[in-house]
């Protein structure tokens, strides 16, 4: 047990917390308060236990610590006397949860007035009325608003990825439009061939070489020709050049079917030698048909499969289908963000995927990891107006799966990093961004998953990585939506000046300190 000792009024007023207070609550709280005299590296709470107690430092040094994804960070440190932690909140009583959010350790030896934490909240609610609905008012005025501009973050996302979808499934829709009209007059056309077959100026012997050069012709079609725009341009002149010497009419018409299917003249010439001069023109209109509907039905199948791609990206994006709490491939909602972002990245950007492929599944929230994953990369293609190189990477580290998102961008000012998780704060035009999607983004990792979110930066090369546990247990809904009420997650120290914390560049947590 801590040596214990009481401090007089006097004592107390020399804190800044109590310098205005009249006789009657200092000698209240000379009677209810104690002094805790701790040893170097003694542990005063730890994060996660009840908060029952309200610590003001008398002397010495302390540190405050948390634990992300397994790792004991220090968050802050300070020998300055009179400020205060511990069960900051104890006078919201129980419409929060009651817990340390950090490790209070003193550095030296420390001596600390300890506050019961239900005394504490009596002194604040009793002494100071207007003030206490004032701070409640903040506090969960400000997780009311936080919860609203979320959302409404999420649904302008989802607008501007609705917008994206739109366009990109508009593309392979119109291509199967298209196709489907000319597929139709091709068949018309054919129809009209028939009747040259029909009225027998083709005999049996002549119908079967013109099915064998048909069949060819269609092989030819469904295996494809690669060539550049100028060898099909002149190719097509050939073909067009040798039918008008063979007396066909609208050669020029005939000639790009023929050539996109790999017909050239050597397989005319022999096709005309096999069915005769008399039914050459006839046959090659009829084989071009053929040519023409085979090409567009390919057309129509490339646009209707990546309209298929595009709505399985959008279920696996939206996650609608799925419980919120999953076993998930990273890579597969990577991808899916990638797709669903298509339309938003520019010509000049050069996408690079480097997955680790030996790497688990693990159990996330997709949906709000796609969120992740949307914030991090629309960012880095605003950091590339001009074009660059965007980079999306997996790794695994020890008992954690990596996931970074790089750009050759313009990188972080120096006096803008230590600011970047801060709710509401951007560097974005007005009403071009919220300042919220890295907040929101840090919440989602480091909350919800257990996780950490850093960043690195210079010109040319900034990297956001993600580090999610590749095991871990659901997390608790109410915690990390109680969590979601501070900024970018950060621990109190008070220090009088009613500061929040804020998120720090490398995604650990920064206290406000000062006095």
């Amino acid at each position: 047990m801590p040596a214990e000792d009481r401090l007089t009024p006097d004592d107390l007023r020399t804190l800044f917390l109590f310098e205005a207070l009249s006789p009657d609550q200092l000698d209240w709280l000379a009677e209810r308060g104690r002094v805790e005299r701790r040893e170097a590296g003694e542990v005063v709470y730890k994060e996660g236990e009840p908060a029952t107690c309200f610590f003001i430092l008398l002397s010495g040094a302390l540190s405050l610590n948390r634990v992300l994804h397994g790792d004991d960070i220090e968050v802050t440190r300070t020998d300055q006397r009179g400020v205060y932690s511990g069960a900051t909140r104890a006078y919201l009583g129980d419409r929060v949860e009651q817990l340390y959010p950090h490790t209070l350790r003193a550095v030296s030896d420390a001596e600390f007035y300890v506050l019961p934490a239900d005394e504490f909240a009596y002194a604040v609610r009793t002494w100071f009325p207007m003030a206490l609905h004032l701070l409640e008012g903040l506090f969960f005025g400000t997780r009311a608003a936080n919860a609203i501009v979320n959302e409404r973050e999420r649904l302008l996302a989802l607008a501007s990825l609705s917008a994206g979808l739109t366009h990109e499934l508009n593309n392979p829709a119109a291509a199967a439009l298209r196709a489907t009209a000319g597929l139709r007059e091709r068949v018309t056309g054919m129809r009209h061939k028939l009747a040259m077959i029909a009225d027998g100026r083709i005999d049996g012997a002549g119908l079967h070489r013109l099915v064998g050069l048909q069949d060819d012709a269609v092989q030819h079609a469904a295996a494809g020709v690669s060539m550049t725009a100028m060898e099909a341009a002149d190719a097509e002149d050939t073909v067009s050049d040798w039918l008008d010497e063979q007396g066909v009419a609208g050669a020029w018409d005939l000639a790009p079917s023929l050539v996109a299917a790999g017909i050239d003249v050597p397989w005319l010439a022999g096709a005309a030698r096999t069915i005769g001069a008399e039914h050459f023109e006839a046959a090659v209109r009829w084989i071009t048909y053929n040519i023409d509907t085979e090409l567009m039905m390919g057309e129509i199948d490339d646009s209707v499969e990546r309209i298929s791609e595009l709505v399985g990206a959008a279920r696996q994006y939206s996650q609608l289908d799925r419980t919120p709490l999953q076993i998930v491939d990273v890579h597969a909602l990577l991808d899916a963000t990638l797709t669903m972002l298509q339309a938003k990245i520019p010509e000049g950007v050069r996408v690079v995927r480097e997955y680790d492929r030996d790497l688990p599944s693990i159990p996330a929230y997709g949906a709000e990891l796609n969120q992740v994953w949307t914030n991090l990369i629309v960012n880095a293609l605003d950091a590339m107006p001009d074009g660059g190189t965007l980079t999306v990477r997996t790794w695994r580290e020890d008992t954690r799966l990596m996931v970074e998102i790089a750009d050759t961008g313009v990188g972080i000012a120096k006096d803008v990093r230590p600011r970047i998780f801060e709710p509401f704060f951007t560097t974005k035009q007005v009403g071009e961004g919220t300042g919220l999607g890295l907040d929101i983004s840090y919440r989602i990792v480091v909350n919800k998953h257990h996780g950490d979110l850093r960043v690195s930066s210079e010109p040319g090369d900034t990297r956001f990585q993600v580090c999610l546990p590749i095991e871990q247990e659901a997390a608790d809904s109410k915690s990390a939506d109680d969590a979601g009420a501070q900024t970018g997650s950060g621990t109190e120290t008070g220090s009088g000046t009613g500061a929040e914390a804020a998120g720090s560049a490398s995604g650990e947590v920064s206290p406000a300190a000062g006095g």
